[in-house]
C-alpha cells in the first residue's frame, strides 16, 4: 500500500489511466495536473492547476513516456491548457522527491539536475523493456499486414537489431511461418540467433542481404538502412521502422526509390494503451514502495 505517499500525474495519454487506477487502489494520494478534459471520474484523486506551491506536497511525480520537450512542454491528451515545467516547479519539490518517467530529453535532466532531484527513466529498465516488446511486436504486425498484400507465413522477413524489441519480433514473426532474417553486430546475438532456428548475418553485411526481403523490421536507433541499403531492397517490400525517432531509414530515399518506409515509434502505447498502461502502473508502485515505504522502514 501507499498509504501517506502524495503522487502528482502530469500530462499524458491513454496508459495514464491505468496509472491513476493503480495508485488509488493504493491508497496514495493522487493530484492531477492536466487532465481537466478527461471524462472518466477516478475516486479520491485531485484536479489541480500547474502551482508551484502545490509541489511542496508531493513524493512522486510521475510524467508522460516522453517527460518533456525541449522547451519543457509536457504532453496532455486531456487538457486544451499547455503544461510547462519549469525550474521553479522543480526547485519547490522536497529534496526526498523523485520524478518518473519513460525517458528525459536533456531539458529535465539539467532541471532536476540543477535541484538534486533523481530522475527515474522506466524505458532504461530491461522488464519494461521486454513487457513493452510484445505490444510493439504485435502493433508492428497489424501494421505490416494492413500495409501487404502477402501473409508473414511464407514471407521472407527481415529484423534488425537483436535486442530486446527485435529478439520478440523475430520470434513472433518466425511463429507466424515467416522466413526471419536477423541482423547481429555481435557474435554472441549471431550464435542466439541460429540457435533459435533464424538467419543471421552481420549488419556490415546488409546491402547484399535485402535482395530478396519482403518485410524490414529495424529497432536499430541509428542510421542503418541508408540509401545504399534501398538501392537494393525490391520495391515491393514494406519498411516498418520500431525505433526511437528519426529512426535508422533514409525514408526521404525510400520514396524516391517508390519503397513504403513507415517510421512507427511508441506502438505499445498506440495500439495496446490498456496494457501498456498496466505494464507502466505495476512498476511504477512497485519503484514507489522500494523508494518510499520500505526505505522509511528501514531508517
Amino acid at each position: 500500500m501507499l498509504t501517506g505517499i502524495s503522487v502528482a500525474i502530469m500530462g499524458g495519454d491513454a496508459r495514464q489511466l491505468e496509472v491513476i487506477q493503480k495508485f488509488t487502489e493504493l491508497d496514495a494520494t493522487v493530484l492531477l495536473l492536466g487532465f481537466d478534459n478527461l471524462g472518466r471520474q477516478f475516486n479520491g484523486v485531485t484536479n489541480v492547476k500547474l502551482d508551484p506551491a502545490l509541489f511542496q506536497q508531493v513524493d512522486a511525480l510521475i510524467l508522460p513516456v516522453v517527460g518533456t520537450d525541449d522547451t519543457g512542454q509536457v504532453e496532455s491528451i486531456f487538457s486544451s491548457e499547455e503544461l510547462i515545467l519549469t525550474d521553479e516547479h522543480i526547485s519547490s519539490l522536497p529534496k526526498h522527491a523523485k520524478v518518473y518517467t519513460g525517458m528525459a530529453k536533456n531539458y529535465l535532466k539539467k532541471l532536476v539536475m540543477a535541484h538534486g532531484i533523481e530522475v527515474v527513466e522506466l524505458l532504461d529498465r530491461d522488464d519494461i523493456a521486454i513487457y513493452n516488446s510484445i505490444p510493439t511486436a504485435e502493433g508492428a504486425l497489424m501494421m505490416a499486414i494492413q500495409n501487404t498484400d502477402i501473409t508473414i507465413h511464407g514471407s521472407v522477413c527481415m529484423v534488425l537489431g537483436f535486442g530486446r524489441t527485435g529478439f520478440t519480433m523475430a520470434k513472433t514473426l518466425q511463429g507466424l511461418g515467416a522466413t526471419v532474417k536477423v541482423g547481429v553486430r555481435k557474435p554472441e546475438h549471431f550464435a542466439r540467433a541460429w540457435e533459435m532456428g533464424f538467419q543471421p548475418f552481420y549488419t556490415k553485411d546488409l546491402y547484399p542481404e535485402v535482395g530478396n526481403i519482403d518485410l524490414l523490421f529495424n529497432t536499430i536507433p541509428t542510421m542503418i538502412v541508408t540509401a545504399q541499403v534501398i538501392t537494393n531492397i525490391p520495391h515491393r517490400a514494406l519498411i516498418i521502422d520500431l525505433a526511437s525517432k528519426p529512426g535508422g531509414t533514409d525514408f526521404r530515399f525510400a520514396e524516391k526509390r517508390g519503397i513504403k518506409a513507415m517510421l512507427a515509434p511508441g506502438l505499445p502505447g498506440i495500439v495496446a494503451p490498456k496494457t501498456a498502461g498496466r505494464i507502466m502502473a505495476n512498476t511504477l508502485s512497485q519503484l514507489i514502495e522500494v523508494d518510499f515505504i520500505d526505505r522509511s522502514d528501514v531508517e
